[in-house]
């Protein structure tokens, strides 16, 4: 074998040795999965961890030593990976299911279920893997531990008792602003999810016309990073004592968005693992034999079904059940005002300035009406406000009154002042700085 120095000091252990010290717990974890069909409740966080450890650590070692390029190394370093990214997918979904019942979800049996199914097949995937890998490793010469695993070294990380609850998290003066910030950022969050949904399951040609052209993941792990900066927001600024006290209605928010990013987490470790590892991409020689060799033990379309099917479909699920919530939540603590402006010049609330105004109100989530005397429209609705164009037009009406989220209101304001957008023939004009979220 090639050797060099490094900028570290010179390591005199050699790469045989290193490699059987960091395959050694590795391995054990295998010897241990690979014993037989391991019941459900075996498949803890912790063994979970132990097998993210340990794998990661081995793949690290062996593709700074050039595995990714040796046809002897390449298949134990694949499995390697394979063991991490499933190990990941499926720690993400244990954290799903011992949490499940404080969530407080609607529909949370099926929601359940379809995730005992789920982590059901990562961990047959695991216990397939495990032989082979131990099989490979003897192959390449690699010593086995002389001791193995068992199920006390991976307790659960659930018990029968509850420590006292004696901090009250029940904050006095909430920040409305977090709070108001939070539930408009759900709500944005799920209209950008809104083209992901679907509402039943799909068929396996579907699902793979769908990965990765559209669901693939970088896009679902753009979504996890924003769903994962909304909880830290509201963990920081809002509630930070979990979920069994406290103001249910904002707890309750949180489960929508918590569950979502859990799921996305699982999603996007298997979604990596089957784009990288699975799919096909045109390699040839050693590559795809490797390739081969982990579909033949992981059914990529099973992975696929359950990633897109189970994982994709709740995700879009409560995000969308949890909008009402998240509306009720903001409308109770926006600052709400009032303004009287001009309607367009010349041509009214048609589409343009009708369109323009309820996208300010959908931008930022909370309530707003026009007001024309008895008569309130909807002014996050196109249609509500072409049919108050209408009645303005017919009573010969110049000005009217908008109520509500005073954040839109100052929006529909400046864009008032430049006539909604369009001149007086109707065409369309360059719309201010504070309004580029329109353009």
């Amino acid at each position: 074998m090639e050797t060099f120095k490094s900028d570290d000091e010179y390591c005199e252990i050699s790469f045989a040795e290193k490699v059987r010290l960091f395959s050694n717990d590795y391995l054990k974890c295998c010897l241990y999965l690979a014993n037989g069909s391991l019941p459900p409740h075996y498949f803890t966080k912790k063994l979970y961890s132990e097998l993210v450890s340990t794998s990661q650590v081995l793949e690290d070692f062996l593709d700074f030593h050039g595995a990714k390029n040796n046809e002897e190394w390449y298949l134990y370093r694949e499995l390697a990976a394979a063991i991490r990214h499933l190990s990941l997918g499926a720690y993400s979904q244990k954290h799903i299911s011992n949490r499940l019942v404080f969530y407080e979800l609607p529909e949370s049996d099926e929601f359940r279920a379809a995730g005992l199914q789920a982590a059901s097949f990562l961990n047959a995937c695991l216990m397939k893997l495990a032989p082979v890998i131990i099989g490979e490793a003897q192959r390449l010469g690699i010593p086995m531990p002389t001791s193995t695993f068992g199920p006390e070294d991976f307790p659960g990380t659930t018990t029968g008792e509850m420590l006292p609850f004696s901090i009250d998290d029940e904050a006095k003066d909430l920040q409305k602003k977090y709070i108001v910030k939070i539930a408009s950022e759900f709500l944005g969050i799920s209209t950008r999810f809104d083209p992901l949904g679907f509402y039943e399951p799909y068929g396996i040609e579907e699902i793979r016309r769908l990965v990765p052209a559209q669901v693939n993941e970088v896009e679902i792990r753009r979504f996890e990073m924003v769903l994962h900066n909304l909880q830290s927001s509201f963990d920081t600024y809002v509630i930070h004592g979990g979920f069994r006290f406290g103001n249910r209605k904002l707890k309750n928010l949180r489960s929508y968005f918590s569950v979502v990013f859990h799921l996305l987490q699982m999603m996007g470790r298997l979604l990596h693992f089957y784009e990288r590892h699975l799919h096909e991409a045109g390699y040839k020689n050693i590559y795809k034999k490797v390739q081969d060799r982990l579909a033949a033990v992981i059914d990529p379309d099973q992975l696929l079904a359950h990633t897109v099917n189970y994982g994709l479909y709740y995700a879009c699920h409560y995000l969308a059940t949890g909008k009402d919530l998240a509306r009720e939540i903001l409308n109770e603590n926006i600052e709400r005002g009032r303004i009287q402006v001009g309607i367009p010049v010349k041509l009214g609330f048609h589409s343009r300035p009708s369109l323009l105004v309820a996208k300010v109100v959908q931008y930022y989530g909370g309530q707003v009406e026009l007001v024309i005397g008895e008569d309130r429209f909807d002014a996050s609705s196109v249609l509500d406000i072409q049919w108050a164009g209408g009645k303005i037009q017919k009573e010969n009406i110049n000005q009217v009154v908008f109520e509500g989220d005073a954040r839109a209101l100052n929006d529909i304001q400046i864009l008032a002042g430049v006539n909604y957008g369009e001149d007086t023939m109707g065409k369309g004009v360059p719309l201010p700085k504070e309004l580029k979220y329109l353009r």
